[in-house]
């Protein structure tokens, strides 16, 4: 069983249980309906346009493509434009494919498993520490150190006379 609907200009196969992402559309409390259908098949070999049918989808997540980069470029003429784009877009599972008085429904999904929370980690104990003074030690003295070495400056090469 599946079905052939139009959405965001494009046309999808479905069928029952099925997740497609579809372009973004407004969502109503989850629930998404494809009022387009444009062919639907009950069974193997067979397809009909049906007289009146609409395909039902609940929506699963909303996000946005992978980047594409669009660069425009125009050689010799020192142009070149990079820019990127994210589609949006709204991942749907078909939950119900009705035309004709005929319903196909898709099985529910077995819940989530519930995570486990990671265990807090234990706080370290807070240790008081008694207050020694300490003498602070003379500085070093910076003889070991080599002083850095002095730049000087080249000599531009005299200019070479052109003959005419």
């Amino acid at each position: 069983m599946y079905a052939v609907i139009r959405a965001g200009g494009k046309q999808y196969r479905v069928a029952p249980g099925d997740v497609i992402r579809v372009e973004k559309t407004p969502v109503d409390g989850g629930r998404v309906e494809f009022p387009e259908v444009l062919a639907v098949s009950a069974s193997d070999g067979q397809i009909a346009r049906p007289g009146e049918g609409r395909v039902v989808g609940q929506v699963v997540e909303e996000g946005r493509g992978d980047k594409v980069l669009v660069f425009h470029y125009k050689r010799k003429k020192q142009y070149k434009k990079l820019r990127g784009h994210r589609q949006p877009f709204t991942a749907v599972r078909i939950t119900e494919i009705a035309f004709d008085g005929q319903s196909f429904t898709a099985p529910e999904l077995p819940p989530a498993p519930e995570k486990k929370a990671k265990p807090a980690r234990p706080k370290p104990a807070k240790v008081e520490t008694a207050e020694v003074e300490v003498e602070a030690a003379p500085p070093k003295a910076a003889a070991h150190k080599k002083p850095a070495p002095k730049k000087t400056a080249k000599k531009a090469a005299p200019a070479k006379k052109r003959k005419k």
